[in-house]
């Protein structure tokens, strides 16, 4: 039973790591990040294969969390499907570090790892590894010039662009 426990207990640790040469913003404003946020385009995973018009919307929970509501449009089955999680800051709250769960105790990181620090317009997001991957806009699109900037720095760090599914918005 110990040898259970150890080995979930590193699981879920392992799930809220980060990729090596990843680095969080820091100065994180967590009031500029709430609201809504388009997805743009992100590395393919089950949870979200098919889905297009994806958007997270980030508001304040009571327990100090942030309350997170993705929603998408299934295509295959002509409907919406939504997913509520929950967010904490895995260090200090003024790091984009986050770790984000919508399935009961499990947990993955939730890296911000680049964002407009003025206007809070644009992020990328990591995940616990390098095949997690999501370019964010608080607009439907995003000029093309800074799109190709974020997705060049991506791939500078080691993420596999050239498989990045971009999402249709409009």
């Amino acid at each position: 039973m110990k040898k259970l426990l150890f080995l979930t207990m590193l699981l879920l640790a392992g799930c809220v790591g980060r990729p090596d040469n990843i680095v969080p913003v820091s100065n994180f404003d967590t009031s500029k990040y709430l609201g809504k946020w388009y997805e743009i385009a992100r590395l393919d995973h089950s949870f979200e294969r098919g889905l297009s018009h994806v958007t997270a919307d980030y508001s304040l929970r009571q327990d100090g969390g942030l309350k997170v509501l993705n929603r998408g449009y299934r295509d295959a089955d002509a409907k919406w499907t939504d997913a509520e999680g929950k967010a904490y800051f895995v260090d200090k709250k003024d790091v984009g570090y986050l770790k984000v769960s919508f399935f009961g105790p499990f947990y993955g990181s939730y890296i911000i790892f680049d964002l407009d620090q003025q206007d809070y317009s644009y992020s990328l997001i990591s995940g616990p590894d390098k095949s997690y991957l999501w370019l964010l806009s608080r607009t439907p699109t995003m000029e093309p010039a800074l799109q190709q900037r974020l997705i060049e720095k991506a791939r500078a760090l080691g993420f596999d662009t050239s498989k990045l599914i971009y999402v249709k918005q409009n």
